[in-house]
């Protein structure tokens, strides 16, 4: 089933993947009640990291802004797994960000605005969100960015 936000998607020449399988002991996504939220996504394309290390070191800025994209594409996935359907987005509530950094790179919100970005071409204003973007030593698999969301749905 795919609708109008898959339809944005599809306009922005990206393609929906499936869900990333969990590397532990969690659920990729969650919801209670009007509720959804993702465990966190790293930036996974067909089962494997496209860049790894920290990014303002191995890893550049914009080269993380676009993997922060494809978290929150991964991150749109998982939802969709939980609802069936992405149009039952009423807003992003939340979105959380982590970026495995060089001890001296302070860009860590400029990265997740590849989340941000993607998250309003595809909801709209439904995609306008608190946010943290917070900088980590390290984070699995050496991935450079993983974003997590909370979306509320529309009733029934």
């Amino acid at each position: 089933m795919s609708g109008a936000v898959e339809a944005a998607i599809a306009e922005l020449g990206l393609t929906l993947p499936e869900v990333v399988p969990p590397l532990a002991a969690y659920q990729p996504a969650v919801r209670t009640g009007v509720y959804v939220y993702t465990s966190g996504q790293l930036p996974m394309v067909e089962g494997k990291l496209p860049v790894t290390g920290k990014v303002g070191a191995e890893v550049t800025p914009e080269e993380a802004k676009e993997l922060a994209r494809t978290c929150a594409l991964n991150a749109l996935a998982a939802v969709k797994s939980v609802t069936g359907d992405l149009d039952r987005i009423a807003r992003v509530v939340k979105v959380v960000g982590f970026v495995a950094s060089a001890a001296d790179f302070t860009g860590q919100p400029a990265v997740i605005n590849g989340a941000s970005e993607l998250l309003g071409q595809v909801l709209g204003d439904k995609g306008v969100h608190a946010r943290s973007a917070v900088g980590v030593a390290v984070l699995p698999l050496d991935a450079p960015v993983e974003v997590e969301i909370q979306v509320e749905l529309t009733e029934g």
